[in-house]
């Protein structure tokens, strides 16, 4: 592998890494949320949620569920490879 190709794939690992350490923290924060009124719960569940979708399975159809129960029956797309 060439230096800049390395550095590359290095970053976008990195990036994934901090996108779902987000995603989990904002989850965390919005279930806390729930019970505290100073926080959004749902609003910090729902970000955490759009983070997590593109790594995790689960969180996509989380989102899919959150939408058809709101009346938006769009779907997230499948992950793809950058």
């Amino acid at each position: 592998m060439s230096g800049e190709k390395r550095n590359s794939t290095k970053t976008k690992q990195i990036w994934r890494l901090l996108r779902i350490i987000s995603g989990f923290g904002l989850l965390g924060l919005g279930i806390v949320g729930l019970f505290l009124p100073i926080l959004q719960g749902i609003a910090l569940i729902i970000a955490g949620l759009l983070l997590l979708a593109r790594e995790y399975h689960w969180a996509r159809s989380l989102l899919n569920w959150i939408r058809r129960k709101r009346g938006r029956p769009q779907k997230l797309p499948a992950r793809t490879e950058d």
